[in-house]
């Protein structure tokens, strides 16, 4: 894992790497405005009906104010799906650069396939906080007993999803849920340092494409 980890970090510099980056950031960054125009507007429109009166600073506020809360909740969810789209090319320069001789094997993963599994992985993340949402809250008067069980929840559903989108260039269904099930316990360690990422500022930036990287790193490893 720690292998890993540092020749995902060597490679943030590819120029390939970068691009994936750049644009995976400008979609995130777009959906999460997209929403908070929604809010704007929704806001504009429940100030006018129910106080008869329509308030822009009111709705600003209340967008922002939702936004920024929302982009710490649903930064994973989004930030997962958007990197699917994007995954075969990240995959396609870690295994240009490491293992090339095994790229030569690999199928492409197509649009649709790609934006089905970034469709699946986000309903998975958003369905399995939803469920722990009551123990994240039984927990607060623990303190750190929230963080832990979004740790614990968020670490299965990352490190399954990252482990699929390498996989998915190599394996068919059945064979990717026999080696996801050999593999659990290192998707499970991958899941926790890519969610430890996700929860740092700025760092969350790098987060899919570091985890991505890894997943690649970790796959091969144990073909090899």
């Amino acid at each position: 894992m720690i292998r890993a980890f540092a020749l995902s970090i060597g490679q943030l510099g590819d120029p390939a790497t970068l691009r994936v980056l750049a644009g995976s950031i400008a979609i995130t960054c777009a959906v999460f405005g997209l929403i908070g125009v929604g809010i704007w507007f929704g806001v504009q429109g429940l100030s006018d009906d129910w106080l008869g009166f329509r308030s822009g600073a009111l709705s600003g506020l209340v967008a922002v104010a939702v936004v920024v809360l929302g982009g710490w909740l649903l930064f994973v969810v989004v930030a997962i799906a958007v990197l699917q789209m994007f995954a075969d090319r990240i995959v396609a320069a870690v295994e240009a650069r490491h293992y090339p001789a095994a790229r030569a094997t690999a199928h492409g993963v197509g649009p649709g396939r790609a934006a089905l599994m970034g469709l699946r992985s986000a309903a998975r993340a958003l369905l399995a906080n939803l469920v722990a949402l009551p123990v994240y809250i039984v927990l607060l008067f623990t303190g750190i007993g929230p963080a832990i069980a979004f740790f614990l929840v968020n670490a299965w559903v990352i490190g399954r999803d990252l482990g699929d989108m390498v996989a998915a260039r190599y394996l068919r269904h059945a064979a990717m849920r026999g080696w996801r099930k050999a593999n659990r316990s290192r998707l499970f360690v991958l899941g926790l340092v890519e969610t430890g990422l996700f929860v740092v500022p700025l760092v969350n930036i790098l987060a899919p494409v570091i985890g991505a990287a890894m997943a690649t790193h970790l796959f091969h490893e144990d073909r090899a």
